[in-house]
């Protein structure tokens, strides 16, 4: 299997960025960590090799992210505002640096598909609902999209763009990123067993927010023995990633 690490400097963030990228072509998969992470947080848990197959024969090519999550999601001490518009500057670095790398490595126009697990889904669906053009569609499993719930429940502008039970909430039914949302593929999954309250929680949300908007998305929700946790993901992407890729329906 090809690895590369690649070293990018952000405008956005001031401060070196890193991808590992998995593959040599395919349908790109911008892959967001776990809560903290960095680009090695899928490499670690052995996710690249959960997908070797689609790698190796060309079908995926996986760009692994780093994040700031310390300075933003995780930093409860700092100042709410400053946590605030560090995530923002991130969204930023995401779509006008990291983007427009993984069109270059991957050698095509093909839009990548957002994922992540845990927070890591929080980002992809932040991604994703902003910028719907970018995207070729998002899967999130166990993800927190009530990103205020980060901030004890504070929220002013920057921070409701990134919490996407917020701002699909009041986005109107005839908003054009609607109909763009429903030419790509939505996956929500979430298990109902441990450390996955929020996870259901916020999945139940973005489930009705979906009927209401008429947003064409899947959220599936597994069995009670379904936790919060890197083996029950490595079998979620393997479950979704076939219908994502269109090579069956769901």
């Amino acid at each position: 299997m090809r690895r590369e690490w690649i070293s990018q400097y952000s405008e956005n963030l001031n401060r070196e960025m890193h991808f590992l990228v998995f593959g040599s072509s395919g349908v790109p998969l911008l892959a967001f960590p776990c809560q903290d992470g960095m680009c090695d947080n899928w490499e670690s848990f052995g996710m690249p090799d959960t997908l070797a197959d689609y790698i190796d024969s060309g079908k995926i090519q996986l760009f692994c992210a780093d994040t700031v999550d310390r300075e933003s999601w995780s930093d409860k001490f700092a100042d709410k505002e400053q946590r605030a518009l560090v995530q923002e500057a991130y969204y930023r670095y995401i779509v006008e640096e990291a983007v427009p790398l993984i069109h270059w490595k991957n050698g095509s126009d093909r839009k990548p598909i957002a994922t992540g697990f845990s927070l890591g889904a929080s980002h992809a669906a932040i991604i994703f609902f902003r910028r719907p053009d970018l995207f070729a569609g998002m899967l999130g499993c166990s993800g927190c999209y009530d990103t205020v719930h980060f901030w004890d429940g504070w929220c002013n502008h920057t921070l409701y763009d990134n919490s996407p039970v917020h701002f699909l909430a009041n986005m109107p039914e005839d908003h054009p990123y609607i109909a763009l949302y429903n030419q790509k593929k939505i996956a929500i999954c979430v298990g109902q067993g441990r450390w996955e309250r929020e996870g259901r929680r916020t999945a139940a949300i973005m489930r009705e927010l979906f009927q209401q908007k008429g947003i064409h998305g899947w959220v599936d929700f597994w069995g009670y023995d379904v936790d919060h946790d890197w083996p029950w993901w490595k079998k979620q992407i393997r479950y979704f990633l076939p219908w994502l890729l269109n090579e069956k329906e769901g």
